[in-house]
């Protein structure tokens, strides 16, 4: 499973780079407004950090201005995703920016016929939002699972993306559930790493060489 991160934030980003697990980048006008700056300004930047796939959504909901925004986001950088809305606009924007070869991210997707559609117009990767799902008292796994079924009985190329990530359990949820990626904050990924029993390991670890070996020095 690949991981990105969703954020804006520079130094977030350099700090999962540097940990050489990262794969790729995924924003929203949200993410980059919190950073105050501009907003191709700042994910060119981005992809000077990350040669993997950058996400830059479009603002517009129509059809002739997500064309116009999504060419002009994929001149950002090569590996620049265009971003659109999983509604029937979008999905017509998908499928003409497809056939250019600019590759799309289709977003805000809640239920798994919107991703089958997706698939259809081509799209690189699709979105399910799984944390939103749970927040109306659903099960957003269970769309996961879905997903997974559908690409896989049909053999669509398009990567399934779990979004609105909070935790390391739909983490491990979505791993074991075979979504190609993963998309989540960097508190997430710190979450990953932290374990009281790996803390506990190495806190008795220093202080067992420390009372065998200082003495020597």
């Amino acid at each position: 499973m690949e991981l990105y991160i969703d954020t804006a934030n520079l130094e977030e980003i350099r700090q999962a780079h540097e940990m050489g697990v990262l794969d790729g980048v995924t924003t929203n006008p949200s993410l980059i407004a919190k950073e105050g700056v501009d907003y191709g300004r700042r994910l060119a930047e981005i992809c000077e950090v990350v040669p993997g796939p950058v996400s830059a959504e479009v603002i517009a909901t129509d059809f002739d201005g997500m064309l116009r925004e999504g060419r002009d986001r994929a001149t950002i950088a090569q590996n620049i995703v265009v971003k659109l809305p999983t509604t029937a606009e979008g999905i017509r924007a998908c499928k003409a920016l497809s056939d250019e070869g600019v590759r799309c991210n289709m977003t805000l997707c809640f239920q798994a016929l919107q991703a089958w559609l997706a698939a259809k117009a081509g799209a690189f990767l699709i979105s399910p939002f799984i944390g939103r799902i749970d927040d109306v008292g659903q099960d957003g796994m269970d769309l996961i699972h879905q997903i997974r079924q559908i690409y896989d009985n049909y053999g669509y190329p398009t990567k399934l993306l779990a979004a609105s990530i909070r935790h390391p359990k739909h983490m491990l949820d979505c791993a074991l559930a075979g979504a190609d990626v993963a998309t989540v904050p960097f508190s997430v990924i710190r979450q990953i790493l932290k374990h009281p029993l790996t803390d506990i390991g190495l806190e008795r670890f220093i202080r067992d060489y420390q009372g065998a070996f200082a003495s020597r020095k």
